[in-house]
């Protein structure tokens, strides 16, 4: 299945926090979206990974993706190696994505750069077509995306690139509490508390993106860095 945007971010509900919005924002306008998520967040101090792939495929339901999967690349341990970079390339090849969307190039937690150096070298190397790599025994065709932006996580980072995003707003905000065991649940009040599962955080969320909003005129918008791979200036993620 050819996409039109792929998030390829390191664990499930990263997607939902950086880029759900603008996810949402492209469905609605008949675009073809889906997530990779390279782990399955088994370090996560709440929950477990079984769970977690239950909220990833709820909050996919919510925002309608074409796709969800996971490569189940190993949580906290992974770097940007050959065999790492292989499974992402394949990842890339399959679903022929205009715009790769990824994590914050630098950011509080440290898989958050990782996954970022790993999806932009793959991004480069997938366009290279003495790489093989192979779907179901058939060999894939080399395929490079025409841009790969960045979301803004916990730290700030200027963006390169705003998107509106306050008619998603409370869509969003739907897809992230898919994620029950992770951000603030009555329900979940015996498991350990985290920065994240404060019912203050989704306050944090919201400041950033009405910061980010007040830059060009709206009430809500997301954040994103880029280094253009084909130097495209008018992609329709950036509408």
């Amino acid at each position: 299945m050819k996409l039109d945007i792929l998030v390829l971010s390191v664990h499930p509900d990263d997607a939902e926090l950086g880029c759900s919005g603008t996810i949402l924002k492209h469905i609605a306008m008949g675009y073809k979206v889906g997530i990779v998520d390279l782990t399955r967040g088994e370090l996560g101090t709440r929950g477990s990974a079984d769970i977690r792939e239950q909220e990833a495929a709820a909050a996919a339901e919510i925002l309608g993706l074409s796709v969800r999967d996971n490569l189940a690349i190993p949580d906290g341990f992974f770097e940007n190696t050959r065999e790492y970079q292989l499974q992402v390339i394949a990842a890339i090849r399959k679903y022929q994505p205009e715009i790769l969307i990824t994590n914050a190039y630098y950011d509080r937690h440290p898989d958050h750069g990782r996954a970022n150096e790993l999806v932009e070298a793959s991004a480069f190397l997938s366009g290279l077509r003495k790489i093989e790599t192979f779907e179901k025994g058939e060999p894939q065709q080399a395929w490079r995306p025409n841009l790969v932006l960045h979301f803004i996580q916990d730290n700030y980072i200027k963006p390169d690139v705003l998107i509106d995003i306050t008619a998603y707003w409370d869509k969003k905000v739907e897809s992230i509490y898919a994620y029950g065991s992770q951000f603030y649940n009555p329900q979940w009040e015996n498991e350990p508390q985290t920065y994240i599962s404060t019912p203050e955080f989704i306050n944090v969320v919201a400041a950033r993106a009405s910061e980010f909003g007040k830059s060009i005129g709206v009430k809500y918008a997301e954040g994103y860095t880029s280094r253009k791979i084909l130097g495209v200036d008018n992609l329709f993620a950036l509408k």
